[in-house]
């Protein structure tokens, strides 16, 4: 592979950690956990930081994200280790985030947090409606949402976000629009706004599967999703990922460093990596990837060498998720292509169709393709 398809190995890295605990399984989420019940929760934070040790030779990282699961379902004592070594291997990050989880992130465990140097908070807060939240399985109420969120800035934390999700079956326009209205007035730095996505192996995928719950249907998705781009554009939100709003300057540069196919690393159980040029996948079981790490062996479980084509596919489809798009120089510069001379069918087809714009040195989505994004997208997955 040559060395312009992959990102440069002295690029520092985004670092990410896993804690695939939580209090209980949400019905719509397919990422890895387990619920936190008879877990040995200080032997899995020492496994953490035994993986992130083997990187201590990478001298900087470029940001920190630690996901999960919810790492607030630790202990205060463990999650207390794990921010504060992470922090003192790699003390200049330029951003710092911790998933919360609202109700668990208690004043005691947000203060914790601010005094590790964490400066970038994101609260899964989902929904503002009683009924929505129970039927995602969500356990804290809108009140300890809003509480968790107060909480947050009266400590001094200016960088705080929430997830929120539309298109939950029994929602409307006007129960989302009130959502949205509830996160604004919070006074939020950064809005992520997904549709429910129903995800075989997943509770509310069973149910609708046996007739228990129906979908939204598809133009109501869709008049979310468009109310959301909207309301949040009115408040002063930028639009910069297909389902990420931030005001000016507070845009997730750990996910952005993602979308950019940047190098990270992935330290936990089910974690994933794209470094020096190979993308890696930890084993997906907390006991496995515990035993493996104490005998001193790689977490990995896949492994995949992108080669040239790969890496052109996957820089254009990342890009592409971002309101800024592709910039025409730098995807020459990373990966030695011309996006217009490789994608020349699907570009001609979907500026055609409107669904494409192309400006000077810069191609990105229009705005009536950003509710099918997934369509376009897949026209620039392969060459």
């Amino acid at each position: 592979m040559s060395s312009h398809s992959a990102p440069s190995d002295d690029e520092a890295p985004g670092l990410y950690l896993h804690v695939p605990f939580c209090a209980s399984k949400c019905g719509y989420c397919a990422f890895y956990s387990q619920p936190t019940a008879g877990r040995d929760m200080p032997r899995l934070v020492s496994a953490l930081l035994e993986e992130a040790q083997r990187y201590q030779a990478v001298p900087a990282v470029r940001t920190i994200y630690i996901g999960g699961g919810s790492p607030t379902s630790l202990p205060a004592d463990q999650l207390a280790r794990l921010v504060e070594t992470v922090a003192s291997t790699w003390p200049n990050a330029e951003e710092f985030t911790v998933e919360c989880n609202p109700g668990q992130a208690n004043i005691e465990m947000l203060s914790m947090l601010a005094c590790c140097g964490v400066n970038r908070l994101s609260f899964g807060v989902q929904s503002f409606h009683r009924s929505e939240l129970e039927l995602l399985g969500r356990r804290h109420s809108a009140d300890e949402a809003v509480r968790s969120v107060r909480q947050a800035q009266d400590l001094g934390f200016t960088n705080v976000g929430i997830d929120l999700i539309f298109a939950v079956p029994g929602s409307t326009l006007d129960s989302w629009q009130r959502s949205l209205e509830s996160a604004i007035s919070l006074g939020m730095q950064h809005i992520s706004a997904y549709s429910l996505s129903f995800e075989p192996g997943t509770p509310l995928y069973e149910a609708r599967r046996l007739g228990r719950i129906d979908s939204i249907e598809e133009d109501t998705d869709r008049a979310m999703y468009e109310l959301a781009i909207d309301l949040l554009a009115a408040a002063g939100f930028v639009q910069y990922e297909i389902s990420n709003f931030a005001r000016e300057g507070f845009e997730c540069r750990h996910n952005m460093g993602c979308w950019e196919n940047r190098p990270y690393i992935g330290i936990g159980p089910s974690a994933a990596s794209y470094w020096r040029g190979e993308r890696t996948a930890n084993v997906a079981d907390i006991d496995a990837y515990i035993s493996r790490i104490e005998a001193g062996r790689p977490a990995t479980e896949q492994r995949q060498q992108p080669d040239r084509d790969d890496c052109i596919c996957e820089t254009a489809v990342l890009n592409l998720r971002t309101r800024r798009g592709v910039n025409l120089a730098d995807f020459q510069r990373r990966t030695g292509a011309d996006f217009r001379k490789v994608f020349a069918t699907p570009l001609r087809r979907h500026e055609r169709e409107g669904l494409i714009e192309a400006g000077a040195g810069q191609v990105r989505l229009a705005r009536r393709a950003l509710a099918v994004a997934d369509s376009v997208l897949c026209d620039f997955s392969s060459l």
